[in-house]
Parts: C-alpha cells; sequence; structure tokens
C-alpha cells in the first residue's frame, strides 16, 4: 500500500513550520529582521557582553556564522563590538540603545505568534502539544546524534585509525606515587625491593 505523505503527521508538521516560517518572517520584518537575527538578539537581551565564542555556543552555530551576523546587526546599529584591554583579539558584543528597544520587539512578536498560532486550543490541548513536539524532537535528534557517531566510526575506520581504546584510571595512590617519582612503598616508609627476597 502506497504511503499517502499529504495525510500523514510530518506532513502536518512541515506544513506548520512553513507557515509558522512565513509569520515570523512578517512579524520580524515589522521591527527590521530577517528570520535568524532575533536568536543573538535575545540572547544578547538576555545576558549582554558576550564574546564571540561565547555567542557561538550559546547559538549552537559555527563562528563564523556568528561574525556575519554580528557584523550585518552592528551595520544597522543594533549592536556594537569591543575589543578586550587586556586581550586585543577578543572582542565583547553589545546591545546599543535601539538594539535594546528591537529585543523588546522581539519578544512581542513571539507572542503574536503564539497567539496566532494557538488559536482555538485550550490550555490543556497546548500543553498536550508541548509535550508531543518535545517528543518528536527528541526521536529526531537521537537520530542525528547516532548517525553522527556512526559516520565519525566509518571515517576513523577508513583512516585506518584504531577503535578508542578505554584507558583504566590509576588510583589516587599511583597518581602520588607518579607525581612524587617513587614507588608507592616507599611513600608509605616501606622499601621497594628487587626481586622475590632480600639479599643475604
Amino acid at each position: 500500500m502506497a504511503f499517502n505523505y499529504q495525510k500523514s503527521t510530518t506532513y502536518w508538521l512541515s506544513q506548520s513550520a512553513k507557515a509558522f516560517r512565513t509569520r515570523s518572517a512578517n512579524h520580524l520584518a515589522a521591527v527590521g529582521l530577517h528570520p535568524g537575527q532575533e536568536t543573538i538578539m535575545r540572547a544578547l537581551h538576555k545576558q549582554d557582553g558576550m564574546t564571540m565564542t561565547e555567542l557561538s555556543s550559546a547559538l549552537g552555530v559555527q563562528p563564523p556564522t556568528v561574525t556575519k551576523m554580528v557584523s550585518r546587526l552592528a551595520a544597522q546599529n543594533l549592536m556594537r563590538r569591543v575589543v578586550e584591554e587586556s586581550d586585543g583579539r577578543r572582542a565583547r558584543v553589545f546591545l546599543t540603545e535601539d538594539g535594546r528597544n528591537c529585543a523588546a520587539g522581539i519578544d512581542q512578536a513571539l507572542k503574536d505568534i503564539e497567539r496566532e498560532a494557538l488559536a482555538g486550543l485550550d490550555e490543556k490541548d497546548r500543553r498536550r502539544l508541548r509535550k508531543l513536539l518535545r517528543q518528536v524532537e527528541r526521536n529526531l535528534s537521537a537520530v542525528v546524534e547516532d548517525e553522527r557517531a556512526k559516520s565519525a566510526r566509518a571515517a576513523r575506520k577508513a583512516q585506518g585509525v584504531p577503535p578508542e581504546i578505554a584507558i583504566p584510571a590509576r588510583s589516587a595512590k599511583s597518581k602520588a606515587a607518579a607525581k612524587s617519582g617513587k614507588p608507592a612503598a616507599a611513600r608509605k616508609g616501606g622499601k621497594a625491593t628487587r626481586g622475590s627476597g632480600k639479599q643475604k
């Protein structure tokens, strides 16, 4: 029997996502932003003055992507980069006054999208929907992580790299002996002997 995709749950998920992106773009355009730019604006509104590395980690994107986003938003006078005096290679990013006003507009836009998307659903339905969507996200994320792990193992195998070998952790006593350069017995006041017994 042929799979009727248009009657599937994933079809309606994709259609909902498409409609959501369209409405998000319209609402964000009203505050002068493109989809995706709201993420960095909200991150800085929550914790201003993050470094580029911190922003990359917070957003889950590559550093070059953050650099482009910051450059474009700085050109709109929504944020600014300040180089640290102690380290000229590192800069922190701050929202300008216009940026803070824009961030407040983003929150209102997101509230409006939420209201539009969930119209006709009572609170019980909304809680149930959130729970189901979280499960869908966990399912797909687990598959993604599994495939990444398989790809990494295949790449190591192709390069002739042996599988990772778990090395037993040394005891605290062994670590202390290694650090001091003395056998454990000597550290206890005992004598390290060679062979099976004392020489006569």
